[in-house]
């Protein structure tokens, strides 16, 4: 039987276990009061009946389909995510603090990451998406958006602000824990998400759909070249790499967001400070994409000599020419390079 039929089974027995209790065998006349407690408690009722039959099968909006497991992501991205130390310092403590049930949170949390190809923003988002739900990234809570699939044309920039605030609006109507990533924000038309910011923003909260437990997450290679010269310039200077603080790339992220070609160029949402967190994912080098190479050897249950590793690091790797020390597409042409090699040992 197909997930598909097994899940429409489902929703018949939950139908049919609803008609029962709330359908009366005989109509009278019942005084108004009466009524409401009745209904009251028929509805407290029929959510535990659901919590206990329906959703202990299938995905709901509950703490067992959204067990938001931060120690989960916490160690996917301790032995998976390199180079990027500032991730960890500030989106898991900024889930931590929102995701709390008694978080006194009045607006959904907005982050906006900002990299070169390959330094781990994608993964990241769908690293939070496998932590936040049962089913990970397919989850029916989990919404991702790509820019030059969705959002291609400008000439449809109307059409495509109404259908975010559709979509967004049902979606969070559906399940108030819903998470949203819009990737290649910078390949998306300018004003895409002007419609966004009052769903986003304190005013947010009126109304009958409580927005304030959403996530959002924008994925852009905005600002990608400027993170990658401003972090060679800290280092040449002294600092290291590990000991590069937020404050160094943020007020720099927020300027380019709104300046530069994209989905965030003089969008409202920067104006009303409605993102909450810009994260910069610094250029990786050498030795990060040995140790994405190591951990994805060890995805296929290898453990590869030296002299492997190198082959795949110097088969992928391309230096910037401007620093000569980053490599320009990170960790992005690793996993594939590794299967040739993986395959290469099992035939």
């Amino acid at each position: 039987m197909s997930y598909k039929n097994s899940r429409n089974i489902g929703n018949y027995i939950y139908f049919y276990l609803i008609v029962g209790i709330t359908i009366p065998k005989t109509v009278t006349a019942i005084e108004p009061i009466s009524i409401s407690a009745s209904v009251l408690g028929t509805a407290i009722g029929l959510g535990y009946l659901k919590s206990q039959t329906y959703c202990r099968f299938y995905e709901c909006c509950d703490n067992r389909s959204i067990p938001a497991d931060m120690n989960k992501l916490h160690h996917s991205l301790s032995t998976t995510l390199f180079g990027q130390h500032m991730v960890s310092q500030h989106v898991l403590p900024a889930l931590v603090a929102h995701l709390k049930s008694n978080s006194p949170s009045r607006k959904s949390l907005v982050m906006s990451f900002h990299g070169t190809p390959g330094t781990g923003k994608s993964f990241v988002a769908d690293q939070i998406a496998e932590a936040l739900y049962l089913e990970g990234t397919k989850s029916k809570f989990f919404h991702k958006y790509f820019g030059r699939a969705d959002f291609a044309h400008p000439a449809r920039v109307h059409e495509y602000k109404e259908r975010i605030n559709k979509e967004v609006r049902e979606s969070i109507r559906d399940c108030p824990r819903s998470l949203f990533i819009f990737d290649e924000v910078d390949k998306m038309p300018i004003g895409v998400f002007d419609t966004l910011t009052s769903l986003v923003d304190y005013a947010g909260n009126g109304g009958d759909i409580d927005y304030t437990k959403a996530i959002f997450i924008f994925l852009s290679n905005t600002a990608g070249i400027r993170i990658s010269d401003h972090l060679a310039d800290l280092m040449k200077k002294g600092t290291r790499r590990e000991n590069t603080r937020l404050s160094d790339f943020e007020e720099m992220l927020t300027k380019s967001a709104y300046n530069m070609h994209g989905g965030l160029q003089k969008t409202h949402m920067i104006d009303a400070h409605v993102i909450d967190h810009y994260i910069p994912f610094l250029a990786l080098e050498k030795t990060h994409v040995v140790q994405c190479v190591k951990a994805e050897f060890k995805r296929w249950d290898i453990d590869p000599k030296p002299d492997a590793v190198n082959n795949v690091v110097n088969s992928a790797v391309i230096y910037d020419p401007k620093h000569s020390m980053f490599a320009t597409s990170g960790c992005k042409t690793i996993e594939k390079k590794v299967a040739i090699v993986a395959n290469e040992r099992r035939t």
